[in-house]
């Protein structure tokens, strides 16, 4: 491979007396940057692991070409602004003096190791002012990922203002460089876009306050060679791992590189920093393949698993909610009746959704009761006691439903304390869902001290309860805090999300495997700041599974199967009204998390035979789908008629395919799908599961070499040979293959 193959990013810098280069390296990935004491800190390189004469030619290599972008702070790994004003910066402040420029110099470099990952820690202080910002890159010893962000103090007379803070800044070099991003909606999220970076800036941001993956995500991905590919081309991944608004900025200017900026949204959110204080930014995660998107995934998957996810290498149970069964109308003997039903089908888990609570208030509604976390004993007059006995009796486990971070104006929490929640000073609550729905303020001690005494007092009362559906259903609709200083009112929407990861920290050091799903109005919580506190989260409330091939593939671009919950609900589907087969139903759910979300009373009993081999099937390939390595293979955003994936497990011993036809037409021709991952010289034996078909396919049982498999592929029927009542427009296949 020749030299400048090798390159992803790469600054060059002259011969400079005495610079400190450093190496920031993962198994296959490695960041330099130039760490000069005295000097500017310097970007010079991210990709591919080189070779150490390599390196050393990255700092020895003529830079007179591109000299004059140093002045525009291409070099600079960390800009700011004051002394290169025209350009876009990822840091920037009002000194105590009112000076509003900034001018950052190497002062030290430090690193630390344990046995998963190097710290590297660099410190950066302005020249004037008693100003310090480190920048740390942590890179891991078994992941290629390399988490970057800030901590920011100061030692001025006064306080000063932080105005930028972003957690990192990241060029690029321009070529045919594509963007993927991820767009939506509710019932829509996760939607994938894909362009190339032309003349201008893309932002991609939230102001959401609560949520922040429902309209856009903070993952992005840069496909250097040209159009994303899957399987080939070389790769950039970026999560930003934070809960709260964010801001993804790309400038591409007159300099012969695209400037990448994330961090905390810092509109309406300038930060007062007192002296003595540190404020510190999120990590931004990066990663590098040149696998294409998929490799980034498998990378960015694999270092979640590990280090980002809580009890990320533990299976995830298999489990019927409670919600599109019944909504609000719960009661005990319908509790035990699902109970029954999940457990005769091979489930291993029941979650009582909204509807449980409320003493004064019922909540029979989603207009009153938030807040008063008390069962309705009108509705379940044995308790979670009894509950938690039929559980038992049915040989599986229970969860309960809670929304800890809000309340409604319709209960006794908000008669006994309306200063509990976010408020614009003199103005009117502004209300959400219901007309009634109002958020606390997890600014304040107190707030925090109640929400997590709601999950405590659960578990302290119900021990038993295994699962937690911890929902948020409403954005910060009004900027106020009843707790905050008039003067810190701008830090509102920063000190919720502290406040927020203080609750969470509790709850996680005092239950560390309690399971935790983050549901906020469906997808709105899916982020590298939740995930470490959530085992998982609701991919979205649209339960159809055509729209979820969709939903759920951009969501796989950064987060592994088993975060994501996908059930099988009921057919006509509630949300889009689609008549959708059982099968097809079945073999979407059965790429994610499974459960199911449907009254099972209503299924007839071949459905639930059927579900019951579905159930059982995916305990086999459970844990290929969960902790496998995903190639993604033929994607629906192509519009070539169907979509297929497939999870590899580490050995390359075990593989899932997954395909579904995505659009259905006479004479219709879709292309024949190539597998990927497999060890080409292994012999792999083929079996379908969930089949309906009255004839096994015509490669059932038979034996295939890795390398036929991928060159090759198989030829997927486009329908399936069945009885007339179970014909669908919808076909869909899965294949185990061993």
């Amino acid at each position: 491979m020749k030299f400048k193959q090798l390159l992803v990013i790469l600054v060059t810098i002259p011969n400079i007396a005495f610079s400190q280069s450093v190496t920031i390296s993962t198994p296959r990935t490695e960041l330099i940057v130039n760490a000069t004491p005295g000097k500017t800190l310097q970007h010079v390189y991210y990709g591919t692991r080189l070779n150490p004469s390599d390196e050393k030619l990255l700092t020895d290599i003529d830079g007179a070409k591109i000299d004059r972008f140093e002045s525009q702070g291409l070099m600079n790994a960390y800009p700011a602004y004051g002394l290169d004003c025209p350009n876009e910066v990822a840091f920037a402040c009002k000194h105590s003096d009112g000076n509003m420029s900034t001018d950052l110099i190497v002062d030290k470099v430090t690193t630390s190791s344990d046995v998963n990952a190097t710290l590297t820690t660099i410190s950066l202080k302005d020249r004037k002012y008693p100003l310090i910002v480190d920048v740390f890159y942590k890179a891991y010893s078994d992941a290629d990922v390399i988490e970057t962000w800030t901590s920011i103090s100061h030692k001025e007379k006064k306080p000063i203002t932080l105005t930028q803070f972003s957690s990192a800044f990241l060029p690029i070099r321009r070529g045919d460089v594509w963007l993927s991003s991820f767009y939506g909606s509710w019932a829509n999220e996760a939607r994938l876009v894909e362009e190339p970076l032309t003349q201008g800036e893309k932002v991609i941001y939230n102001r959401d306050g609560i949520r922040n993956s429902h309209t856009a995500h903070s993952e992005v991905m840069f496909s250097l060679d040209g159009k994303p590919q899957e399987l080939n081309g070389r790769v950039i991944g970026a999560a930003l791992c934070y809960s709260g608004n964010y801001k993804l900025r790309v400038e591409t200017g007159d300099t012969e590189y695209h400037k990448f900026f994330a961090g905390i949204n810092e509109d309406f959110s300038y930060y007062t920093l007192m002296p003595n204080e540190t404020f510190v930014t999120p990590a931004l995660a990066l990663t590098y393949s040149n696998e294409g998107k998929s490799g980034v995934s498998r990378n960015i998957h694999s270092w979640a698993r590990k280090y980002k996810i809580a009890n990320g290498n533990t299976e995830r149970r298999i489990l019927l909610n409670s919600w599109e069964g019944v909504y609000f109308d719960i009661n005990q003997e319908g509790m035990d009746q699902m109970m029954g039903d999940i457990a005769s089908m091979g489930g291993e888990l029941f979650v009582m959704d909204d509807g449980w609570f409320g003493d004064k208030y019922p909540r029979n509604i989603d207009t009153s009761s938030l807040g008063d976390w008390v069962v309705d004993s009108r509705k379940l007059p044995k308790g979670i006691e009894g509950l938690l006995a039929d559980a038992k009796k049915h040989g599986i486990q229970f969860g309960i439903w809670i929304e800890p971070e809000m309340a409604n104006t319709t209960s006794e929490l908000y008669e006994k304390h309306p200063d509990w929640v976010i408020k614009a000073p003199q103005r009117d609550l502004v209300l959400g869902r219901g007309g009634t729905q109002v958020v606390l303020d997890l600014s304040n001690p107190e707030v925090q001290d109640f929400v997590f005494s709601i999950v405590d007092n659960l578990m302290a009362k119900y021990p038993e309860i295994a699962y937690i559906k911890w929902d948020a259903n409403m954005s910060i609709m009004n900027h106020g805090s009843q707790y905050l200083p008039s003067d810190k009112q701008n830090h509102l929407f920063i000190e919720y999300h502290r406040g927020f990861s203080k609750v969470c920290e509790r709850i996680r050091a005092k239950y560390p495997t309690l399971t935790i799903q983050a549901c906020a109005s469906g997808g709105g919580r899916a982020n590298y700041g939740v995930l470490p506190y959530f085992d998982e989260f609701w991919v979205s409330d649209n339960t159809d599974a055509l729209q979820r091939i969709f939903m759920q593939w951009g969501t796989s671009m950064f987060f592994p199967a088993l975060t994501m919950a996908s059930h099988i609900s009921a057919s006509p589907n509630h949300q889009t009204h689609r008549l959708v087969s059982l099968k097809y139903r079945a073999d979407v759910a059965m790429s994610g998390r499974l459960g199911m979300e449907i009254q099972p009373k209503n299924m007839t009993e071949d459905e639930k035979i059927f579900c019951k081999k579905a159930i059982a099937d995916y305990k086999r390939i459970r844990p290929i789908v969960q902790f496998g390595n995903i190639y993604r293979l033929l994607s629906p955003y192509d519009n070539k008629g169907a979509a297929s994936l497939m999870y590899v497990n580490d050995e390359k011993s075990k593989a899932v395919f997954y395909w579904w036809r995505t659009e259905t037409f006479c004479n219709q021709h879709m292309p024949r799908v190539l597998m990927a991952g497999l060890n080409p010289d292994r012999i792999y034996t083929i079996h379908e599961l969930n089949r309906i078909d009255k004839q096994p396919l015509s490669y059932e049982g038979k034996s295939f070499s890795g390398k036929y498999l991928m060159e090759v592929g198989l030829e997927i029927p486009y329908t399936h040979n069945t009885d007339w009542p179970l014909q669908s427009s919808w076909s869909s296949r899965i294949l185990l293959i061993e």
